[in-house]
């Protein structure tokens, strides 16, 4: 009765009955859903519309609009927002040949909103399209039942200590496996860059990994990625919070670690560029922490404490295996001499263009300090 509890009302509803409905033909028009960040910078909104034929590239997708006073991105008063398609996937709750797109967001004078970071960070990928990043994220995530409580931990009290839960197998060990394993299909099935899943540290979080993505592609795949993990937990009624901090005490908190290299990195002889990469890095911590999650460091502190597998948010480090560093070396790179490097700092909810992008200008783009330069008249 307690793991009922824990779940919305509207995921009882009768999933056979909307599979009779979801086998209908519909006579060669499509649903297409656009999806778009809203105005907190971390939630995604979504709304749907019919086309009279089945979209094969983001060209055939036309520009829409929304309430933007609805999502704390207009006032009322001027409230119309422009959706501006940049990426489309392969529909997987409404199945082919539906589609999900997602939109870049702009004000009423054509200006990209506050929280459409995507904007300067595809200037910026395309200043160093010819450098070829590349990136992983590995996204952590925390399953909530509706009452804000972890999945499957006792309703007054704790599950044991952290230890046997990270990988973990057995109903004693894993909590709500079910949702991962049709996250990690529904993206397959979407066309996103998933490349992985495991069970993490703290019982109830898991963490899936997006990439190898080159440049803009990254925050396009993990946005999107993260629009199906609401939408799959949706069905099965429980919450997923990107919180990088979702428990006190003495439990892991959750980021969002980035992998990176460029092509001259990957080449033989490339820990030379991965070692200047890191030194350009150590002199911009205090930029990097700002954007590493939405509130300009604050989200970050409570995670970054130096305990918990973390750095502490005032020191920049580095090393090979270290997972208390800011910056970690694959123990294969060092052997190797060439590869990529992590960097353990973004928070949970951080936004992969903004993390993506302040990579590039400290590393490749050689920016200092905490100001940005504007390329836009470039």
């Amino acid at each position: 009765r307690a793991v009922a509890m824990s779940v919305s009302h509207s995921s009882r509803l009768n999933k056979l009955v909307r599979e009779q409905y979801m086998r209908l033909p519909q006579d060669g028009r499509v649903q297409v859903t656009y999806v778009w960040i809203d105005g907190s910078g971390e939630g995604v909104r979504c709304k749907s519309r019919t086309l009279d034929k089945e979209p094969k590239s983001i060209e055939d997708v036309p520009e829409w609009n929304f309430d933007g006073s609805s999502t704390a991105q207009a006032e009322g008063s001027n409230s119309d927002m422009f959706l501006v398609p940049v990426c489309m996937f392969r529909d997987p709750f409404c199945l082919d040949p539906n589609k999900l797109v997602l939109c870049e967001v702009l004000k009423y004078n054509r200006k990209p909103a506050e929280t459409n970071l995507r904007h300067t960070c595809k200037k910026v990928m395309d200043l160093v399209r010819d450098s070829h990043p590349w990136f992983g994220m590995e996204q952590e995530y925390t399953l909530l039942g509706i009452n804000g409580h972890p999945y499957g931990w006792p309703d007054n009290g704790f599950p044991g200590p952290q230890g046997p839960y990270y990988c973990g197998v057995g109903a004693d060990k894993v909590y709500g496996r079910d949702i991962v394993e049709s996250h990690y299909k529904a993206c397959l099935y979407a066309g996103v860059k998933i490349c992985g899943t495991n069970a993490e540290v703290m019982p109830s979080q898991w963490e899936f990994q997006v990439g190898p993505c080159e440049g803009i592609e990254m925050g396009d795949h993990l946005w999107m990625a993260r629009f199906i993990l609401h939408r799959v937990c949706e069905d099965f009624g429980v919450v997923a919070t990107l919180d990088p901090k979702p428990m006190t005490g003495n439990w892991n908190g959750a980021g969002c670690h980035t992998n990176y290299s460029t092509e001259e990195m990957r080449r033989e002889g490339g820990l030379k560029h991965i070692e200047a990469a890191i030194e350009k890095l150590s002199k911009r911590h205090d930029y990097h922490i700002c954007v590493y999650d939405p509130r300009g460091g604050r989200d970050n502190s409570r995670r970054l404490t130096g305990h918990h597998e973390t750095s502490n948010i005032f020191e920049f480090s580095a090393g090979v295996a270290n997972r208390g560093a800011s910056i970690r070396i694959p123990r294969q790179v060092g052997q190797d001499g060439c590869g990529y490097f992590e960097d353990r700092r973004p928070a949970a909810n951080c936004d992969p263009y903004a993390v993506t992008e302040a990579i590039m200008r400290t590393t490749v783009l050689n920016e200092t300090g905490v100001e940005t330069k504007d390329y836009a008249d470039h």
